[in-house]
C-alpha cells in the first residue's frame, strides 16, 4: 500500500511542477520575444531487492521552444526583431553572458544601451553606451548608428555592434530568470550572418488555446492521483477491519 502512495504521490509533484510551468507560459503570452518553457515527466523505478512492479514520476522543464512569433511592425527606431534562430547577447547581474530575442531597446540616464528586462546589450567590446542626446538607429547587421542633432547633414556613425549569436549545436538553457544560458558559463559563438529587423518586436511564441488546454489536462492529472490516494486510503481502511475480525 505504501509504494502505492508513494507512486500517486510522485505524480501529483509531477502535476503540480506542470501547472505552474504552463501557468507561468500563459502568463508570458504577451511579452516580447517570450519563449515557451516545455515540461515532460520521466518515469523512474526504484532499484532494490524487490519486484520492480511500480515507477515513480519525475516530472521537470527539459528546455524552450524555440519556434518564432509573431512580428508586428512598431516604428520605433531602437525596436528590433531578430531572424532565423539568432539570439542577442545581454550582461547579467552577475556579470555572466545571457540570451534572449526580446529586443525592445532602450537607453539608460547613464548612457547604457538596455532591453526591456534592463540589462545591458552587450557589443563587441562589453556593454554598449551611446552618446546622450544622440538620435540612434540600428541596422540590419546590428551595428548601433548615432546621429547628433547639432549636425543632421552629416551620416550616422557606428558607435557599437550588438553582439548577435548562433545557437546551433550548442547546449542552451533556459533558467529560471527566462534567459537562456551556456551550461558551465560559457559563451556562444558571434553570428556575422545574423539579421535584425528595425522598428518591429517579435512577440511571444505561446500558443494561448493550447496552453489553456494544457493547464486544464495538468489539472485533471492532478485531481486522478489525489483520487488514488484517497482510494488507497479505502483500502487500507478495508484491510485493517479485516485484520480485526480475523482477531
Amino acid at each position: 500500500m505504501d509504494r502505492l502512495i508513494y507512486t500517486a504521490l510522485s505524480g501529483m509533484n509531477s502535476a503540480m511542477d506542470r501547472q505552474r510551468v504552463v501557468a507561468n507560459n500563459l502568463a508570458n503570452a504577451s511579452t516580447t520575444g517570450f519563449r515557451a518553457e516545455e515540461f515532460s515527466v520521466t518515469p523512474v523505478t526504484v532499484r532494490g531487492p524487490q519486484l520492480e512492479t511500480r515507477s515513480l514520476a519525475q516530472g521537470m522543464v527539459r528546455g524552450a521552444d524555440m519556434a518564432g512569433g509573431t512580428v508586428r511592425h512598431t516604428g520605433q527606431p531602437l525596436d528590433i526583431a531578430l531572424s532565423g534562430n539568432a539570439l542577442m547577447a545581454l550582461q547579467a547581474a552577475d556579470g555572466t553572458e545571457v540570451y534572449t530575442r526580446r529586443g525592445d531597446l532602450r537607453v539608460a540616464a547613464s548612457g547604457v544601451l538596455e532591453n526591456g528586462d534592463g540589462l545591458p546589450v552587450i557589443g563587441e567590446g562589453g556593454p554598449i553606451t551611446v552618446p546622450l542626446g544622440a538620435e540612434l538607429s540600428i541596422a540590419e547587421d546590428g551595428a548601433v548608428l548615432a546621429r547628433d542633432p547639432a549636425t543632421p547633414d552629416l551620416p550616422p556613425q557606428e558607435v557599437a555592434r550588438i553582439r548577435l549569436v548562433d545557437p546551433a549545436g550548442s547546449a542552451v538553457l533556459k533558467d529560471i530568470d527566462g534567459f537562456l544560458r551556456v551550461p558551465g558559463g560559457g559563451a556562444l559563438p558571434e553570428d556575422p550572418t545574423a539579421r535584425v529587423v528595425a522598428g518591429a518586436l517579435e512577440g511571444s511564441n505561446v500558443d494561448t488555446a493550447a496552453t489553456l488546454v494544457q493547464m486544464v489536462e495538468a489539472q485533471r492529472a492532478f485531481e486522478q492521483r489525489a483520487r488514488i490516494l484517497s482510494t488507497a486510503n479505502e483500502l487500507d481502511q478495508a484491510s485493517a477491519r479485516l485484520m480485526s475480525l480475523r482477531g
